[in-house]
């Protein structure tokens, strides 16, 4: 199993609460949470998590607590050096966010990818 570390995809202390609750409020068998990548989106691809049964032999894991965050090596490509947080802005829609996504040079998306920006 590699290693995933804080800098290659930090991820928030909210973050893992709220996926630890997630986890231990299914009765399927959980081996973590899987990051992935689509095209499309801001930086040219749009990422999402799932629930996974399994790790692969190309991935990295990250532990946090009770909680492993599992991402394959083409998808942190895309993610080094971001971050996934958990936010409730009180307007009744708490989400995930993924902050500070690289961009590739002439993207030109607005705030997604830059300092406090986001991408859901």
């Amino acid at each position: 199993m590699n290693v995933l570390t804080q800098d290659d995809l930090a991820v928030t202390a909210a973050a893992t609460e709220k996926l630890a609750e997630l986890i231990g409020n299914t009765e399927e068998d959980i081996e973590g949470i899987r990051v992935y990548a689509s095209p499309g989106g801001c930086s040219g691809m749009s990422f999402g998590m799932t629930f996974t049964d399994k790790v692969e032999g190309n991935d990295l894991v990250a532990e946090h607590g009770d909680v492993k965050v599992i991402v394959d090596t083409e998808t942190i490509g895309h993610l080094r050096g971001a971050e996934i947080d958990f936010v409730d802005r009180g307007d009744g829609n708490p989400a995930f966010v993924f902050n500070n996504i690289p961009q590739p040079a002439g993207s030109g998306c607005g705030t997604c990818g830059s300092a406090g920006g986001g991408c859901s």
